[in-house]
């Protein structure tokens, strides 16, 4: 099944900034930085270089005899031919199959609460390129089947809290713990939304603790995005926090590497699938290879570890050991 090609988007991008008649011109990094911007919401070059942006208006001369010029006067791009749009040139089958996988991808999301919106688009985008009429669900499940995504509670609040992370507006909500089960009210400035496991996260900085904490969507309850703004949190760096995490938790205490021992075949699985990017393998033996990964001590690494049982044997530290131990016994004694 063909990619699903930015490139395409990227060439729609570029056509709308040679044909915008109120910026003509446009150099080859404005031309980076509108696509960038478009694609993942920055301008910094990490995504898209311009290279990229040379290949893409080499691509559409080439496969779309896109008239595209440069001005040595206006130092710009711009259309020979000011008639010509991209927009205007058929797609070809790899182009319609990838909108399909595109189209088919999203739709499985339309009785999520935040895409409701928009599940009228998406099936006005399957029934355009004909997705209903030679690709019907039947056949669909039997070639591909997305992991099912549940609609769990608290998503009906994340339009409300993408806007409120976007303007910094500050969030007050009730919160319940799974421990205590009391709910307390929580006043916060969101910085991310985060999904792990079919759940959705808001990581924030805490006004009343001063520091980055993490709730669950699903344990939020009268939620009110205000229309006070605050902008005295702490700078937030996504890859930086979640860089020693396992899931969802991350911690203020320094990371661990762990060292463990796995099994032939759980060592393959381990070794195609990491359990986190800082994986290495630091021995491969006959009968067992021992990785390490560093990562802050949490419930995700317990329970990760302990989904593959007796499989895997955790060598260092200590203390790690000793709480899979204290684990191991406490699940033998629940099966005596």
């Amino acid at each position: 099944m063909p990619h699903i090609k930015n490139a395409l988007i990227r060439y729609r991008i570029i056509d709308r900034c040679l044909k915008n008649k109120y910026k003509p011109f446009p150099t080859k990094q404005e031309l980076r930085q509108a696509c960038e911007e478009a694609l993942f919401g920055s301008t910094i070059g990490e995504h898209i270089c311009d290279s990229t942006i040379e290949k893409d208006m080499f691509a559409m001369k080439m496969e779309h005899d896109a008239p595209i010029k440069y001005s040595k006067i206006e130092k710009g791009y711009f259309y020979e031919d000011p008639d010509f749009s991209i927009n205007d040139v058929p797609l070809n089958e790899d182009d319609l199959e990838s909108i399909r996988f595109a189209a088919e991808t999203l739709f499985q999301f339309k009785e999520v609460q935040m895409f409701k919106q928009f599940g009228s688009t998406l099936d006005k985008i399957i029934n355009k390129v004909s997705v209903s009429q030679n690709f019907s669900e039947e056949e669909g499940s039997s070639i591909i089947q997305f992991e099912s995504a549940p609609s769990a509670a608290g998503q009906e609040y994340m339009n409300d809290l993408m806007n409120a992370i976007k303007f910094k507006n500050i969030i007050e909500f009730d919160y319940q713990n799974f421990k205590g089960g009391k709910k307390k009210r929580r006043k916060v400035v969101g910085y991310l939304l985060k999904e792990y496991r079919n759940r959705w996260y808001l990581i924030t900085f805490d006004l009343k603790r001063e520091k980055t904490i993490t709730y669950g969507l699903d344990r939020m309850s009268d939620v009110e995005v205000t229309e006070q703004v605050y902008l005295g949190a702490p700078n937030f760096n996504a890859k930086k926090f979640f860089k020693h995490a396992m899931g969802i938790t991350s911690s203020e205490q320094d990371p661990q590497e762990v060292i463990f021992k796995a099994d032939e075949v759980s060592a393959r699985y381990i070794n195609s699938q990491p359990l986190h990017p800082s994986q290495k393998i630091v021995k491969e033996g006959k009968n067992r290879t021992s990785f390490s990964i560093t990562v802050y001590e949490s419930e995700e690494l317990y329970r990760t570890l302990l989904s593959y049982a007796g499989q895997v044997e955790v060598v260092k530290p200590e203390a790690i050991r000793q709480e899979m131990i204290a684990r191991a016994e406490g699940l033998i004694a629940g099966y005596k």
